[in-house]
């Protein structure tokens, strides 16, 4: 038997509110707890209703100027948030992302498929777009930190000894060739060179290079 997911459905266009009402409550395991256009007021009707998910078109995230998932978060644990968009749009798509939303549907989907995707993030699961997901890696790949030679020892927490032997690793030395170079025993090499995978947070040796930069 499939769990119910109590949805409240947000979206300025009447026609569009009535049509996923009607569409969504013939599924047997999606209940609609409300329905209404973006006002002030509704965040007190949402957390009232307490839904699982909150399905909302671009028009309603627009009008709460983005406020309305970040306040109801911190009132609902475990809320997440489906959008109905127009299109296929780069920069909407990511802006719904920043703001929190974790499911993304076009308008032109199906009730079956507007139903897969509440399931799906009622599961913990983010959905969006096959045709979006590329934005969303290019997006990610973009904000990632590029690490300065003077920001990773720093950043990670190395002792001294431990940034010799990311030296030494860089160098390609293997553990024999580091211990005769430092005269240690190999096994206190071996020591070192997993502190230092650990809290550079890598288990291949060769990544040392990628993670702290050469100077």
């Amino acid at each position: 038997m499939r769990m119910i997911t109590e949805v409240y459905l947000l979206a300025e266009n009447r026609l569009l509110r009535e049509a996923l009402v009607r569409l969504l409550s013939k599924k047997g395991d999606v209940r609609i707890v409300g329905a209404s256009a973006y006002s002030p007021a509704v965040h007190d009707d949402i957390i009232a209703a307490r839904p699982q998910i909150i399905l909302l078109d671009s028009n309603g995230l627009a009008s709460s100027r983005s406020t309305l998932i970040s306040t109801l978060n911190g009132a609902i644990p475990n809320l997440r948030v489906v959008m109905v968009d127009m299109s296929a749009d780069e920069e909407t798509f990511l802006g719904a992302v920043r703001a929190g939303v974790v499911g993304y549907v076009l308008k032109d989907a199906s009730a079956l498929e507007v139903a897969a995707t509440i399931r799906a993030v009622a599961a913990g699961e983010a959905v969006c777009p096959p045709s979006l997901s590329l934005s969303l890696f290019r997006f990610v790949a973009q904000q990632a930190p590029v690490l300065n030679t003077q920001s990773w020892r720093s950043d990670f927490g190395l002792s001294q000894r431990e940034q010799q032997m990311v030296g030494l690793l860089r160098e390609r030395l293997t553990n024999k060739e580091i211990a005769a170079r430092l005269n240690l025993s190999e096994q206190t090499v071996k020591n070192h060179v997993h502190h230092v995978l650990r809290k550079v947070g890598v288990q291949d040796r060769a990544r040392i290079l990628e993670i702290c930069p050469l100077e």
